[in-house]
């Protein structure tokens, strides 16, 4: 199994430089076997909107990744759930930070916006702001 790195992903999705994605296309064609950490889910869904993209082209990215038969995704039910709350209006990587917490009793944060987001989602684990 090869793991594969963040620009190598970019690469594929984007087609931004030409040579590099024509090389990142033809790897992810050729019958191997792929793994994709979750620090690189975290990246590409940063770096996607760091280029400008909206939520809906990020979990566009992101599916179509999930959607490669030969890729393995870590975390690949966290990241299916993480992108469910994004699409109902939670910010990607706050999503993936509580998806990937789901063994907690809680989830403890200063965010307003993500303690609003993850209640209207009826997200768990539960999301407060510390005492």
């Amino acid at each position: 199994m090869i793991a594969l790195d963040t620009n190598v992903v970019l690469r594929y999705l984007l087609n931004d430089d030409v040579r590099q994605s024509q090389r990142a296309r033809a790897l992810l064609s050729s019958g191997e076997r792929f793994s994709l950490p979750i620090t690189v889910v975290l990246e590409v869904a940063w770096v996607l909107r760091s280029y400008g993209a909206d939520a809906n082209a990020v979990a566009l990215g992101l599916r179509t990744l999930l959607g490669l038969p030969e890729l393995a995704v870590q975390e690949r039910d966290a990241v299916v759930r993480a992108l469910a709350w994004q699409a109902h209006g939670m910010d990607i990587a706050d999503a993936l930070h509580l998806a990937l917490s789901h063994h907690s009793s809680q989830f403890k944060t200063f965010d307003k916006n993500l303690a609003k987001a993850a209640k209207r989602v009826a997200a768990k684990p539960m999301v407060s702001a510390p005492d």
